[in-house]
């Protein structure tokens, strides 16, 4: 049940990061899931190292880091899709 949790969470995290960063993303439903999972995981990471609680819990720090972190990947992946768009 714990996954599934995870899973929900890492999907509102990427909705979330795509509602907030301006412009247009060509990002489907399995990339939002992604970038919001691997923003849900350096949430947990941080939140974990700074002593607010276990990596396994929903705390409000480790909530918004993971939404500024996906937001982050977000624009990463933007940018190496940029690059390999002006290639072709």
């Amino acid at each position: 049940m714990a996954i599934i949790g995870f899973l929900v969470f890492g999907l509102v995290v990427g909705a979330v990061a795509r509602l907030i960063k301006p412009g247009r993303q060509n990002l489907g439903l399995l990339g939002t899931l992604v970038l919001g999972i691997l923003g849900s995981l350096i949430g947990g990471v941080v939140a974990t190292a700074l002593g607010t609680g276990k990596f396994t819990e929903l705390n409000i720090l480790g909530a918004i880091v993971a939404i500024i972190a996906a937001v982050l990947l977000i624009g990463v992946v933007e940018g190496f899709m940029g690059k390999s768009r002006a290639r072709a």
